[in-house]
């Protein structure tokens, strides 16, 4: 596998709590949009939102996908997320652990086996 240009993204969903990241993550995992979540509490949001600044403790739902299911995982989110405008970003893995890589692209396939 060519390390440098993996194939894989990181989806960054901030959400309004543990349990709603962990409910969302779980059904992402569960349907192979993402081979794994990552739930990190402590996260503040400022932001404009209606003309006001606001300011919001968050918590941020890390998901690992491929290229093939980003959409596809960027649909669900969307539709199982509370937020009228949830945030998901993309963000392209540029490498890393070859074997962690094909893992990824393992349980990213629609029936988990490659």
């Amino acid at each position: 596998m060519d390390l440098l240009s993996s194939g894989f993204l990181l989806a960054c969903v901030p959400c309004p709590d543990s349990a709603c990241a962990e409910r969302i993550g779980r059904e992402a995992v569960e349907l192979h949009f993402a081979a794994c979540a990552n739930v990190l509490p402590g996260m503040r949001s400022i932001y404009r939102w209606n003309g006001a600044i606001q300011s919001d403790a968050e918590v941020l739902l890390v998901l690992k996908t491929s290229r093939e299911r980003a959409g596809e995982l960027t649909d669900f989110v969307v539709s199982r997320h509370p937020y009228e405008l949830p945030a998901v970003s993309l963000v392209p893995l540029e490498g890393g652990h070859g074997p962690f890589l094909e893992w990824i692209g393992r349980e990213t396939s629609a029936s988990g086996e490659v």
